[in-house]
């Protein structure tokens, strides 16, 4: 608009064509809209131009807000979302580049529709625009068509006191009743022109950057940005939580266990100073046998957390692991020719483990598996690990044991989990873990 040759360029036209379509649709929309529109002009006559009881003022004002809202929130997503599919297609006049609604996909059916363009902000975006567009559309009808008018009769005043003798032409400080008096003000018609152009101009510029505002969604770049941001930011979480509970685990087993080991060798040792069979002795044996159980259950507590062949061996020997504590027969095959990222494994491992606890608890089955092996994806490897248990089947995540805790401990890690359980059998539970996501280990 800077530019001089801008009242000539194909910019003008554009911005003249916004406006004069902005018209139309805003007198369009409070024509659609009316019912919307007219609790609130109830509460605005209260306001400006009360009534004489101050009961009846109280009244309007109440039932104007309250009608108001509930006309607003079941029937304004209806007009505002069709409304705003069609304003986006205007907005390329005068804002070029993607003009994407930022609605999310609604599941299928119509409850789905509704509970997700309900709950949207974009959908009350749309609506506040349908309140807005009204406003916008009067002002320019206003100024740009007295404008407008104000050049037509500069242009045709001539024509007009001609025509019509003793009529005349008044600006406010000049007046024209004659031909000749009406030929000088001609002038001004293309001033008065011009400033309607640039007034569309100015006014198209303003309501495409409120429309954007409004009905655009963010670029699919800045969502892809975001997304990776959130991905690693929970990636670094997660890291955190597994060198925590890492760090528990070593200083349960270098402190209290090695601790614990020493005392039931120190009692072990007590027991030869004494008589065997003696109240002493009896005494020390039980510690002992004590002993023995606190550090069996500190050693499962440390393999819940943490376990150590984890660390020290990598997965398939962790997994061999869990198949030797299983009650039900395990049979593991592990084809993996390297050790992987530690939070790849780390959730490998308490994935198996909650599988064949669920296994071990909520089925019948008499044997299972577990296959672990690297998979070529997109952009580098991934772990993909199946377990599979031989009992009826028909294992739903609605009813827990587990499977929701699996699903997102594997999201988390930008995975995917698939669950196959038929009527019968057998229940296959089949994870994704991709091996590439760039990580920061917690020192």
């Amino acid at each position: 608009m800077a530019r001089p040759r801008f009242p000539f360029s194909l910019w003008s036209l554009r911005a003249l064509a916004f406006s004069v379509t902005t018209v139309v649709t805003g007198v369009i929309a409070m024509m659609l809209a009316f019912p919307l529109y007219a609790p609130w002009l109830m509460v605005a006559v209260a306001l400006v131009d009360p009534p004489t009881g101050s009961n009846q003022r109280v009244f309007l004002l109440v039932f104007g807000i309250l009608a108001g809202l509930c006309m607003v929130v079941c029937f304004g997503p209806l007009l505002a979302l069709p409304l705003g599919a069609v304003e986006r297609r205007r907005l390329r006049l005068v804002s070029p580049g993607p003009a994407d609604s930022g609605h999310r996909v609604p599941p299928p059916g119509l409850w789905g529709w509704a509970r997700t363009r309900y709950t949207e902000a974009a959908t009350w975006r749309e609506v506040a625009y349908l309140f807005l567009l009204p406003l916008i559309s009067f002002s320019l009808l206003t100024v740009g068509g007295a404008l407008v008018a104000f050049a037509v009769v500069l242009m045709l005043g001539p024509l007009l006191v001609q025509d019509a003798p003793g009529s005349q032409i008044s600006l406010g400080f000049v007046t024209a009743t004659t031909v000749e008096e009406a030929l000088p003000l001609t002038l001004l018609s293309p001033v008065a022109l011009l400033v309607a152009v640039y007034l569309s101009g100015l006014t198209s510029y303003g309501h495409g950057v409120l429309g954007r505002a409004l009905l655009v969604g963010p670029p699919k770049e800045e969502l892809r940005a975001e997304l990776t941001e959130v991905t690693h930011s929970r990636a670094r979480l997660v890291d955190a939580f597994e060198y925590e509970r890492r760090r528990i685990e070593r200083d349960l087993h270098d402190g209290a266990q090695q601790r614990l080991v020493a005392l039931n060798m120190d009692l072990g040792m007590a027991r030869l100073d004494v008589d065997e069979g003696s109240e002493a002795d009896r005494r020390l044996s039980a510690a002992q046998r004590k002993a023995d159980d606190l550090i069996t259950e500190l050693r499962e507590l440390v393999r819940g957390i943490h376990p150590r062949v984890l660390t020290d061996r990598g997965l398939p020997a962790a997994l061999g692991e869990l198949a030797d504590h299983s009650p039900v027969p395990v049979t593991v095959e592990a084809d993996l020719p390297r050790r992987l990222p530690s939070h790849v494994e780390g959730t490998a491992y308490f994935v198996v483990a909650e599988a064949l606890t669920n296994v071990y608890k909520h089925t019948e089955a008499n044997a299972a598996t577990v296959h672990a092996s690297l998979a070529p994806r997109p952009g580098g490897e991934a772990l993909v690990v199946e377990v599979t248990d031989y009992g009826p089947g028909g294992a739903d995540p609605a009813r827990g044991s587990g499977l929701t805790g699996m699903r997102d401990r594997v999201s988390v890690m930008g995975g995917t989990m698939d669950l196959s359980s038929p009527q019968g059998g057998p229940t296959r539970i089949r994870v994704e873990l991709p091996c590439t996501i760039d990580r920061t280990e917690p020192r």
